[in-house]
């Protein structure tokens, strides 16, 4: 007997786009549309009703919209999975954002039906229908929680903390603006290190997640440019479209943006980003591996492990999907695994050295 099909709850006011929607959701066996709705008001109302296992919700609606109606889904329900539908415009990108840093699981780029009924279905098979699966899939998890106190290390030893942190790198896919919001909100003055950031995220969204995570707290978030000096309580968002290295020459560190070829299937990379951050930094790197699909950031954070540098991983708990994450505790290397919660405290007593307290907590 096979697995029931994933309930999907469609939100969207273009009854064309619904129709394109659910007819393509509907094609496949694993995937049954049980409704549908033309504004948030009427999606909240379904979801109460329906209790759909993935909401596909439209950013801009009557009523309310996308970003109002993911606030309202989180109040009550804080692991259904959401992904935006976003229009292909600098409105809807950065709504878009805005609706990430509130809580949605994901998001995907609303096709032009001027495009064609194909060209529509073959996008949303692409870009769609993966994500509703493997949302699906960790929401359904039968597999065993990780069950070890939080703060411990896995592994034989730990490192000794004889080396101050210099950089902390990040390493984050699905889930991540929600995860770098709650971290860069947390800290109420900025860190004595840089930030060196790998979300994987196309062009023109990174440029708007770093504008809203620098409206957080008190580290500002850029996109860097080619050669850009690296400085202290400043952090670097890697540009979409480009691997974010540490330059290897003598003389300050400085930003090189690389567009070498995608690892794992992602440019940027956070194994790219941990490998030269540990060329350069070496013991005095820290890697932070947040929640995402795949194994990005695992061979990387070896590297830096293997230099003497520190690990730490967010949980399964906590994670929309644990991916990556779930790839760095499984390989057995010397990691820290925290809750989202209580990782902005976990870097900061890393990089001060001492428990700290200057952390904002909810």
């Amino acid at each position: 007997m096979g697995l029931t099909p994933i309930r999907v709850l469609v939100v969207d006011d273009s009854p064309v786009a619904q129709r394109l929607i659910v007819n393509c959701l509907n094609r496949d066996p694993a995937i049954s549309v049980i409704g549908v709705a033309a504004d948030g008001e009427q999606a909240l109302d379904a979801i109460a009703r329906l209790k759909p296992d993935v909401v596909t919700l439209d950013v801009q609606m009557p009523r309310l919209d996308g970003i109002g109606a993911i606030t309202a889904i989180r109040q009550t329900n804080r692991m259904l999975p959401v992904i935006m539908l976003s229009a292909l415009t600098r409105r809807g990108s950065r709504e878009t954002i805005e609706a990430l840093t509130r809580g949605a699981s994901d998001y995907v780029e609303k096709p032009s039906s001027a495009s064609g009924v194909d060209a529509v279905y073959r996008h949303l098979e692409q870009e769609l229908l993966p994500r509703i699966k493997a949302l699906a899939a960790q929401r359904r998890s039968d597999a065993p929680r990780i069950a070890r106190p939080y703060g411990t290390t896995r592994g034989a030893a730990t490192h000794p903390a004889t080396r101050p942190i210099e950089v902390v790198c990040i390493g984050v896919s699905t889930g991540g603006p929600t995860a770098l919001a709650t971290l860069f909100a947390a800290w109420q003055t900025p860190l004595p290190v840089p930030i060196l950031i790998a979300q994987h995220m196309p062009p023109r969204f990174t440029t708007m997640l770093a504008e809203r995570l620098s409206t957080l707290g008190a580290i500002p978030v850029s996109e860097p440019y080619d050669g850009e000096p690296i400085k202290a309580g400043a952090a670097y968002l890697a540009p979409g479209g480009w691997h974010l290295v540490v330059s290897s020459e003598p003389g300050p560190p400085r930003i090189r943006l690389a567009d070498d070829p995608p690892e794992n299937g992602c440019r940027p990379s956070a194994d790219v980003l941990f490998r030269s951050a540990a060329q350069r930094w070496g013991a005095r790197t820290l890697a932070v591996v947040l929640t995402g699909m795949g194994s990005d950031g695992t061979r990387g954070a070896h590297e830096i492990d293997r230099a003497g540098g520190r690990v730490i991983a967010q949980d399964e708990a906590s994670s929309v999907v644990w991916g990556m994450p779930g790839a760095v505790v499984a390989s057995g290397m010397r990691c820290e695994v925290q809750p989202l919660s209580g990782i902005a405290t976990a870097i900061a007593t890393q990089v001060m050295g001492r428990s700290v307290s200057a952390v904002r907590t909810r």
